[in-house]
């Protein structure tokens, strides 16, 4: 018989992934060993996961840093629950609005950027992180200031009425078409033209890339990628505060693309769950861990630049490598 070969697409791997994640509130209602509040941090995670994304894309693909993911996910937060809340707006403007307004404020840093970059970029994109973050603190008819801003869960077209579960659901479709748009993007012109940048600037403009065009691009895809996340944030934990938006967030961000992997789809999702649902799930039970977690993503930062400076996503290829290579010796020493 003829054997029929299937040829295994990308975005087919991204659904597979989707449907892995969509099973967790299934597990935790009709098993014991997840627990319904895994589904927070899972959720919170994969909500983590998709500003990373953007992250990724402006640092791993453009070359171009940023410290101010943290201040306009925080942004797009408070607009979205201030919209829904105070305004009583549907869920689907604010989004739109709380989207839109945090990406015009990126695009006006990819400006910013034409003439500073490297260490003082990233100086000029916290300074603007640390003004969004006092703001939430001063503005109180908006954000409530400390005692922090509280939503409610999403209600689409204006009927259904989502709960926790069903907002999960919500979360991990958004993470399966940003990745999938990623994917395609940066595999793509607009990825040759940041991976060209990365490389070189001068030779990038030498080849026809427009610089301004494509530094504001980077800008607004890694802006819209950490507002929604925003959005996604506060209508699932439905609560935020000023303090969650800080240096420490940003500087998460940064360790979960270098642990995980830069210019890596996956790999961004893999450094999202290390450093953010493994210490929630396992390593909060050791005494003192609350203070060690800049030590850890340190350590882990420094374990990866050394030895897998591509991510920990690379682990899986070098097992199989050596499971071939194994095989192969194995076969031999039969003959």
């Amino acid at each position: 018989m003829k054997k029929i070969k299937i040829a295994f697409k990308p975005w087919m791997g991204f659904v597979l992934f989707g449907i892995a994640l969509a099973l967790i509130p299934l597990l935790a209602e009709y098993t014991t060993f997840v627990k319904s509040s895994t589904i927070i941090t899972i959720g919170g995670t994969v909500i983590f996961a998709i500003a990373a994304l953007g992250l990724n894309i402006l640092l791993g693909y453009s070359g171009l840093i940023s410290l101010g993911t943290a201040g306009f996910m925080g942004l797009a937060a408070y607009l979205s629950a201030y919209m829904t809340v105070d305004l009583g707006l549907p869920f689907e403007v604010s989004l739109i609005v709380a989207v839109l307004v945090p990406t015009l404020i990126g695009v006006l840093v990819g400006l910013i950027s034409l003439k500073i970059e490297g260490m003082y970029l990233a100086i000029a994109t916290l300074a603007v992180s640390e003004i969004l973050r006092k703001t939430f603190e001063e503005f109180e008819f908006i954000t409530n200031g400390f005692s922090g801003k509280s939503a409610r869960f999403p209600q689409l077209l204006g009927f259904i009425q989502l709960d926790r579960a069903s907002t999960y659901y919500l979360i991990v479709v958004v993470l399966v078409i940003a990745m999938l748009l990623t994917y395609n993007m940066m595999n793509g012109q607009v990825g040759r033209a940041f991976n060209a940048m990365r490389g070189s600037e001068s030779a990038a403009s030498a080849m026809g890339v427009y610089s301004l065009k494509y530094r504001l691009i980077a800008f607004a895809l890694a802006t819209i990628l950490a507002s929604l996340a925003g959005v996604m944030y506060v209508h699932f934990i439905r609560f935020a505060y000023p303090s969650t938006w800080n240096l420490k967030l940003s500087l998460d961000f940064l360790a979960m693309i270098v642990i995980g992997g830069l210019r890596s789809i996956y790999g961004t999702v893999l450094g999202a769950f290390i450093v953010f649902a493994i210490p929630d799930l396992f390593l909060k039970q050791i005494p003192f861990f609350n203070q060690l977690s800049y030590v850890l993503n340190g350590v882990l930062i420094i374990e990866v630049i050394m030895f897998y400076p591509s991510g920990l996503i690379n682990i899986g290829f070098d097992i199989k490598r050596l499971w071939l290579k194994l095989r192969k010796g194995i076969h031999d020493a039969g003959k």
